[in-house]
């Protein structure tokens, strides 16, 4: 009997290790930069939405600290009348307020369940503060695709790796 809980707690553990040995690889696929291939919002009938247009550009990056952020825009934004933000007209705001979406953060994997977490430290929406945002993740080729259910509905959010500059 002991033998069988000393091969089911070694199996534990090596479960345990695999995981974890997982969770790196996972990790270290994800640290780098990724430009915003289509950020998809998916109602309950199937239906098919763009939150900041089909054109939609971003940026997702992840680094070996364990940070993250993401900064989504929709394209073709007309400019304010002024380069001093702080001058901005309540029209100009309101008009530039839904055409983003940025948070920063740190990161983990839990390779078990296949999901990133975001802690969310901060963003443009102030309701994302001290927020966990939990995305299913899978790699296909040099894409990553995350999947989430969130307060107003499911999304599908694909990226691609961009290159490392080498100078």
């Amino acid at each position: 009997m002991s033998d069988s809980r000393q091969r089911i707690g070694g199996s534990r553990r090596s479960l345990a290790l695999m995981a974890t040995l997982t969770a790196h690889r996972v990790r270290a696929e994800l640290i780098g930069a990724w430009r915003l291939a289509s950020w998809q919002s998916i109602d309950p009938d199937g239906t098919v939405g763009y939150p900041l247009g089909q054109d939609a550009v971003g940026q997702l990056m992840y680094d070996e600290g364990g940070r993250v952020s993401a900064q989504l825009v929709r394209s073709g934004q007309p400019g304010f009348a002024s380069d001093d933000w702080r001058r901005a007209s309540a029209g100009e705001m309101c008009a530039a307020w839904p055409a983003y979406f940025g948070y920063f953060g740190t990161f983990s994997v839990d390779a078990t369940v296949g999901t990133v977490t975001h802690h969310v430290e901060a963003g443009w929406f102030p309701n994302l503060a001290d927020t966990e945002q939990v995305r299913h993740y899978r790699f296909e080729d040099d894409r990553l695709v995350l999947d989430a259910e969130t307060e107003w509905g499911r999304v599908r959010i694909v990226w691609e790796r961009l290159p490392i500059d080498p100078s």
